[in-house]
């Protein structure tokens, strides 16, 4: 099944990692390390139009063998994707 994280973006749910919160998990400085550090390599998806409300890390991949995590950042909140991911599981 998959998640549609807005701005025409679909994410399958089994590669999802995680939904996390953007207000909350960005107080960390390990967090803000990590999402420069994924902007830096290329593998940071920005909406430049929309006010970012959470990221979604996933695994970009379709190969197994090989992981790559990738992070796709919404305007949606975590409980709007949530409540998607949970209605695709259903």
């Amino acid at each position: 099944m998959y998640l549609h994280a807005g701005n025409n973006k679909i994410i399958r749910t089994k590669s999802i990692i995680g939904i996390f919160d953007m207000d909350n998990a960005t107080l960390g400085a390990d967090t803000r390390a990590f999402l420069k550090k994924a902007q830096h390599d290329g593998v940071l998806e920005i909406s430049k139009t929309e006010i970012p409300k959470s990221f979604i890390l996933y695994d970009k991949n379709k190969n197994k063998d090989i992981k790559q995590t990738a992070v796709c950042i919404s305007q949606l909140s975590t409980l709007s994707l949530a409540s998607r991911a949970k209605k695709s599981i259903e």
